[in-house]
């Protein structure tokens, strides 16, 4: 193994894995529901956003759908 290795003539190219990145949103959340994830995640030693993005993955992956109906008043 060299002592030092002469990068300069190296070329650079795109991250294949680009597509696969995380994408930063802002989003409102109650604070129960960050209080939620904040304490399940530090249960299981992970980063809450972390977690709250597993979760959202395995909606996605479970195709499931929240049913929001609105309940007329009497």
């Amino acid at each position: 193994m060299k002592a030092e290795y002469d990068l300069s003539k190296m070329k650079s190219r795109k991250n294949p894995y680009v597509s696969k990145l995380k994408k930063s949103v802002t989003m409102r959340l109650s604070e129960d529901v960050i209080s939620y994830f904040k304490e399940m995640a530090d249960e299981k030693g992970v980063p809450y956003q972390s977690l709250i993005n597993l979760y959202l993955r395995d909606c996605v992956a479970q195709h499931r759908k929240i049913d929001i109906s609105w309940q007329a008043k009497p």
